[in-house]
Parts: C-alpha cells; sequence; structure tokens
C-alpha cells in the first residue's frame, strides 16, 4: 500500500486523515486514562509514579505507531491495555508491592515478545476458551462499573452532572460521551479547588519519569503477569488484528507483537503496564471516514502518534488533576469509560449455551475480588472455569 509522497503533502488529501488521527488520539485517552491511572494505583503506585506510567504508555505506544504506520503503510494503531488496567484496579497490591508490579509488567513485555517470535505460543492464547475469557474480564470490570452507582449515592452533588453529561452524548455523540464525562468531571474538580482551601501542586505538573526497580514474586507472576498478558492478548491483541481485517488490512503479526512487547518492556519500570494494537479505537483510523482511499489512511494512525506525544507531555498534569478530585468522581468516570466493555464481554461470554456453566462459574469469582495465597481472582477465575468445562464437557 505505497502512497506516493505528493499525495501526503497534499493538503486536500491529508486534511482528513489527520483530522482522524488527532480525533483517534484525543477518544483514546480521554476515554480511558482514569482507569490507567486507577489501576497503577490500585497495585501500590503512588501518584508521581502513576504519572509516570501514564507518560511511558503515551511515549512507547507514540513512537510504535510512528514506525508501523510509516513502515507498513497502514493505519496500525496502538493502545494501551484497558482492559488490563481494569485487571490491576480488582488486583490489589501484591506480595512485594509496586516494585513487584513493575517486575509483572516486565514479564508480560516479554511474553508479548516470545509470542511474536513463536507462534505456538500465540495459538495455546487462541485456545483459551473465548468465553472464559471474556467472563473474566466481565468479572473484573463488574466493581468498576458499579463505581457510578455507589459514588452517586454518596457524592450525587459532584457526580450527578458526570452522568448527566455522559447520558445525554450517549445519545447525540456516543464516541464523545465519556471525554465529555471527563470534562464535566474536570469542571467539578475546578469548583471543588476554588471553594476549598487545598490548590494543586504546581510542581507535580511536568511531566517526568519515576523509575522502579523491577522485582519478582510468584504472586504477582500468578496474580498480575499471567491474567494481564492473556487479557491483552485476548481483549486486545487479537480482536485488534479482527478489526483491521474488517477494513481489508493484514495486520503483520510477528512485527506488531515484537513492536508491543519491546515498548511494554521498555516503559515497564517507569510504570506501563501494557501497550498493545488497538481494538475499537482500531476503527476511528482505519475506517473510510478516516479517508475514502484506503491506501492514505495510514497518515491517520501516523498524525496519532504524534498526538500521542503531545498528550504525553500533558499527562503529569492531568494526573495532578485527577489526584485533587473530590471522592468517587474519577472512579464514576473510569466506570463509564468501561460500560461498552463490560457488555461486549458479557454478550461474549454468554452467547455459547454449550460454554456458560463455566463462563458464569469464571464471571462469579472474578467479580469476588476473592484473594487467595495472595493471588487475585482473575487467575483463580479462569482457572475454576476451566475445570467447570471439562467436567461439564465429559458430562455431555
Amino acid at each position: 500500500m505505497s502512497v506516493p509522497d505528493s499525495d501526503v503533502r497534499s493538503p486536500d488529501s491529508a486534511a482528513q486523515p489527520i483530522s482522524a488521527g488527532i480525533v483517534t488520539a484525543l477518544v483514546g485517552f480521554t476515554s480511558s486514562f482514569a482507569v490507567v491511572l486507577t489501576g497503577l494505583t490500585a497495585v501500590g503506585a503512588n501518584s508521581a509514579q502513576a504519572a509516570s506510567g501514564l507518560l511511558a504508555l503515551c511515549v512507547t505506544q507514540a513512537l510504535g505507531m510512528l514506525w508501523m504506520s510509516r513502515h507498513y503503510r497502514m493505519p496500525i494503531t496502538l493502545a494501551w491495555s484497558t482492559p488490563g488496567a481494569a485487571l490491576l484496579a480488582g488486583a490489589g497490591t501484591v506480595s512485594g508491592g509496586w516494585p513487584a508490579a513493575v517486575g509483572a509488567f516486565v514479564v508480560v513485555g516479554a511474553a508479548v515478545i516470545l509470542t511474536g517470535l513463536w507462534p505456538r505460543l500465540g495459538r495455546l492464547i487462541a485456545a483459551i476458551p473465548s468465553a472464559l475469557a471474556q467472563a473474566m474480564l466481565a468479572g473484573v470490570l463488574l466493581p468498576l462499573c458499579l463505581a457510578p452507582v455507589l459514588a452517586l449515592r454518596d457524592a450525587p452533588l459532584a457526580v450527578a452532572p458526570v452522568i448527566l453529561v455522559w447520558l445525554v452524548l450517549q445519545r447525540y455523540s456516543p464516541r464523545w460521551a465519556v471525554p465529555a464525562a471527563f470534562a464535566a468531571a474536570a469542571v467539578v474538580i475546578a469548583i471543588g479547588l476554588a471553594s476549598g482551601s487545598d490548590g494543586l501542586d504546581t510542581s507535580a505538573l511536568l511531566p517526568r519519569l519515576d523509575v522502579t526497580a523491577p522485582a519478582w514474586t510468584w504472586q504477582a507472576m500468578i496474580g498480575i503477569a499471567i491474567p494481564l498478558y492473556i487479557v491483552t492478548m485476548a481483549s486486545q491483541n487479537i480482536p485488534g488484528t479482527a478489526v483491521m481485517n474488517s477494513f481489508g488490512y493484514r495486520v503483520p503479526w510477528r512485527p506488531a507483537m515484537l513492536a508491543t512487547g519491546v515498548g511494554t518492556l521498555v516503559g515497564a519500570p517507569a510504570g506501563g503496564h501494557a501497550i498493545n494494537l488497538a481494538a475499537i479505537s482500531a476503527a476511528l483510523a482505519a475506517a473510510p471516514s478516516a479517508h475514502p482511499d484506503p491506501r492514505k489512511r495510514w497518515v491517520a494512525a501516523f498524525t496519532a502518534g504524534w498526538a500521542y506525544l503531545v498528550l504525553a507531555a500533558c499527562s503529569a498534569a492531568v494526573a495532578t488533576l485527577i489526584a485533587a478530585a473530590p471522592e468517587g468522581v474519577v472512579e464514576a468516570v473510569a466506570g463509564l469509560a468501561l460500560l461498552g466493555t463490560l457488555g461486549g464481554a458479557l454478550a461474549s461470554a454468554l452467547d455459547d449455551v454449550r460454554e456458560r456453566e463455566g463462563a458464569v462459574v469464571t464471571f462469579l469469582i472474578a467479580a469476588s475480588g476473592v484473594s487467595i495465597l495472595g493471588i487475585g481472582s482473575a487467575f483463580w477465575a479462569l482457572v475454576a472455569g476451566l475445570i467447570v468445562r471439562v467436567a461439564v464437557s465429559s458430562r455431555r
């Protein structure tokens, strides 16, 4: 899909994909960064480390997009693992604390690289029943998606405007519903800062990397690394290739896995949990709305990469604003951002009647948040679901 340079430089041909790329980055960032900060904080990161993680994710996925879109002339977009961040939010702090979580991120990056080099590992992940993987994801998401309800009960004046704005935009422009909800949350935060005695910590507004030496504990490997790798592959990378195929693009699998694996590995010490092929936001750059000519849509992904570098410079300021939010506001935005993902996961988990018993058990255990031997519920949910699946299959 080679594109003449003259076509790229033409203002008429470039304006549409450039605007699509900016929209792709803005929607991708604003719709789920609150989930990322919530997840990193849950596994032990302080505010500076969480802000550093958001910065690392923006930079690594931006560099990956710039290289892949330009090299392969395809609108290949990358994203951070939103389901993975949701999993972290449910996992909580493991033995070893934040350094152990960083060690788990390093292992995930290495596993993704290995997936690119050893196709059999990719086939092994694809062999995990989709119903169980989606049920595990749905169970992890459920407590987060309940947050807007609980927050509305506890702080109605702060949370009601956020939900109202989200609801109105769902009616008129669903793509912008979550970004608009965050904008409403920002107004609520600004009012709270103006009326209170506490101000923003201006020293924390400038972006900086906070590097942590990784540590490895078996609880973090089993409770974070394995579920995070499975969720990232099953809910992001594999669907991401399917979305691109639907628009006529064949994603180069091995280079994509190597690029995202190396990006995850490099960003992990700074707090980046995982980057991967974009799934939902991939359509914004690969669809005909980005450009009628499929050969020119790569410019949208290339532009999104540059836009993410600009957003990376704002990551610390955004994290500082979130840290100053009234209780419940950030959780409400994160929960609203994940409703669509929860709905899709539930639909996929329960679609096949033959897999339903195992999927329901997986969902319930993942949603319970139970921790055994220091290992979170996501791992035990998948184990229990596989056991039930084998038992039910034997019965039949």
